[in-house]
This record gives C-alpha cells, structure tokens and sequence, in this order.
C-alpha cells in the first residue's frame, strides 16, 4: 500500500507541475492569436507615412492577464515591449480584466461563475489575488510597474500630464522608449467598496469601465441579463471618478447605461475597444448616436481589431469602421483599441499596425487624420485629460 501511495503521490506531483510549468503558457498561444502572422508587408507609400508618425497609441489590451514576460519578445500573443519597440509605438492602455464567466458570449451572462481563478493559481499569482477581485487589480497593476523597473529604461508606466509631457520630451530624442497606462475593464474589481476607486488610483489606475461581461454593483453590461442603466452605486464611482481625473470607459455598457452616462458625464468619456453598428451590426457595437455623444463629451471612439467587432479578419473591416466614425464625427474624436491579446484572435500583432495606415490610405483619408488616428487624438486626450501630478 505504501508503494502504491508513494507512487500515486508522485503522478499528482507531476501532473502539478505540468499544470504550473506549461498549462498557462498553452492556455495563452490557444486564445491570443492572430489572423494574420508577421512579418507584414506594407505598401511604401503607407510605411513612410507610418514611421513619419510622432505618436502611435491604441487604448486596449489585456496583456497583463496573461503571466508573459512582456520584456521578451515573444512567438505568440500580441503584444510586448520589443514588438511595441519595433512598431514604434508610443502608449499602450493596458487594461486589466479581474472576472470572466464561464461560456463567456456577447448575448447573455451572469456573474455566477469565474474562469480567471484558475488561471490566477496555476499562474503562482499572490494568493491574496486568487479569490479577491481588487487584489487581481493590484495584482496586475505591480506586474506593469515591475516591468517598468526591469526594462532598464526602455519603458516607463504613465499616470499624469506631468509624466506623459516628460517622456514625450525624452521619446522626441529617443524613439527607442516606449510607454503604458493602465485601465480597468470592469468596477466588480471595487469588490463593491467605493473606496477602492482611491486604492486603485494610487496603484497607478487612470481609466476604467463599469462592466465587462456581466452585470454589476454599478449597472448593466450590453452582454448581461437586465439590460438596465446606472445604478446609484455607479453614480457615485462615476462621481468619484471624475473628480479625480480618472477617465470614465463605455466600452461593454448597456445602451442604456451609455445613455444615462452621457446625460451625466462632466468630462470627457471614451469607448476603448469597440465595433460600430455602421459598418457591422452587433450588440458588442455602439450606434451612431452614441458616436456622436461621445465625441460631444470630446471623447475617443477607440476602433477594436477583431472579426466580431469589425465584422471581418482584416485590417480593412478595422479600417472602414474608422472611416465611418470620422464621416460621422471628424477625425479629432477617433482612435486605435485593438483588444491586443483579450482571449479572442487580433487581426495583426502590434507590429501589423502599418497595415491599418495601408487600408486607411486606400479609403482616402487624409495624412493629417490618419496622424490623429493613429495616436495624436491619445495623446491630446491624455494631456488634456489625466491627473497634472
């Protein structure tokens, strides 16, 4: 019995560490892919105008969910520090998922179940993060800002004008520096304590959004089961919010929450990753009103990168949907929110971006816009709109 033992304990010993030592990095190449692999092939006209490029910025990605070592230039995923190097980009919103359900879909979910536990745990993620949704923010928060010390300059984490003004000084001298900010993509990461919105302000949080998925202390979720507005919770976050800068994120709301958001708003909000109902009709895209009210906020309608939004696997369905945007609203309003590495396949990695300059060209927008597309509106919005200090 004891050789049988011995021996049982040592396969559920090994399938451990099977399950720590390689499951996350397999669970990671199977849901972060792209369409279209690298190396790109970009038309002449197209690079040129791309590297002439001061500011290059997209608003969305969930890298920092995964435990990839994003100094390392890595085979699969979407992004990291040396592919951001390589395609000269400036700022990368890093925006951190804290709770998924189970079957996860665009039409209707609860928050009964969670798939980000698992991951947490085979991940060896502090323990404090396995069951509490605020600390798999922080959690991911000091992940980025760790990165940031290790990466021997080469990549600094905004969270003020004061700090963006400085790096866009050093990046005028230097283009081999590269940029984040992090992002909230869901408030149950609150854990329902508005208290929270300061703990993760001071854990370097500028932006959030009130859902994900699935419904919520603050309100309903365009994926959820009530399809209701704010509630009186989420008017106090919001509340909170703004005074303090942090910037206020529709991405995944109800229409009905975008509706009552608008009405309320007292600065500027943005979607961070979103389709339009345009150029393809989903219920993960916002209508043409809700374009138009954003850009009245003098927000940013963040273009996102993958066939459910777009409507296709290419850089032209992203590139239509922009093209839209900017014959409804004007350029000034329009921006990139790839959903880089967010469990669902990318029409390019971070270096493709030169493609969506291609396909832009081809619609017949203008250098000028195509410059504020593809960061000068982010960067304007960031000064315009993070905390001074």
């Amino acid at each position: 019995m004891k050789k049988i033992f011995k021996i049982l304990l040592g396969l559920v010993l090994v399938v451990l560490l099977f399950a720590f030592l390689f499951v996350p990095k397999i669970v990671d190449k199977k849901f972060n892919t792209v369409s279209e692999k690298p190396p790109y092939k970009v038309d002449k006209d197209a690079q040129m105008l791309y590297d002439s490029l001061d500011f290059v910025a997209d608003m969305h990605c969930d890298a920092l969910l995964w435990e990839r070592d994003l100094l390392q230039k890595n085979d699969f995923g979407s992004v990291d520090i040396p592919r951001m190097l390589e395609a000269n980009m400036a700022l990368q919103a890093f925006t951190i998922v804290t709770k998924a359900p189970r079957n996860m879909n665009f039409d209707k979910n609860t928050g009964e179940t969670d798939q980000i536990t698992l991951p947490f745990i085979l991940q060896m993620r502090p323990i404090a993060s396995w069951f509490n949704l605020t600390e798999r923010a922080l959690t991911q928060c000091a992940a980025l800002y760790d990165f940031e010390n290790k990466s021997e300059g080469k990549f600094r984490v905004i969270s003020s004008v004061n700090g963006l003004e400085s790096y866009i000084s050093d990046r005028k001298s230097n283009r081999k520096i590269t940029a984040g900010f992090l992002g909230i993509e869901g408030m149950h990461a609150l854990d329902g304590k508005l208290e929270n919105v300061d703990v993760l302000y001071r854990a370097g949080v500028r932006m959030m959004s009130p859902v994900h998925f699935f419904d919520n202390e603050l309100g309903s979720s365009a994926h959820g089961v009530e399809h209701g507005g704010l509630t009186a919770f989420g008017r106090q976050v919001m509340k909170k919010m703004q005074d303090k800068n942090m910037i206020l994120d529709v991405a995944h709301c109800s229409p009905k929450m975008v509706d009552e958001i608008l009405q309320i708003t007292t600065k500027p909000i943005v979607s961070s990753h979103t389709g339009v109902q345009g150029t393809h009709m989903s219920v993960r895209n916002i209508s043409d009103n809700h374009i138009k009210g954003i850009a009245k906020t003098g927000g940013l309608i963040s273009i996102a990168m993958f066939e459910p939004a777009t409507g296709n696997k290419t850089p032209s369905s992203t590139a239509k949907a922009i093209k839209y945007c900017i014959d409804l609203v004007g350029a000034d309003y329009v921006a990139l929110g790839s959903d880089f590495d967010g469990a669902i396949e990318i029409h390019t990695d971070v270096t493709g971006l030169p493609l969506y300059v291609e396909e832009l060209l081809k619609l017949g927008v203008s250098n000028a816009d195509i410059k504020k597309v593809m960061g000068g509106n982010v960067k304007r919005f960031l000064l315009e709109n993070l905390p001074k200090n």
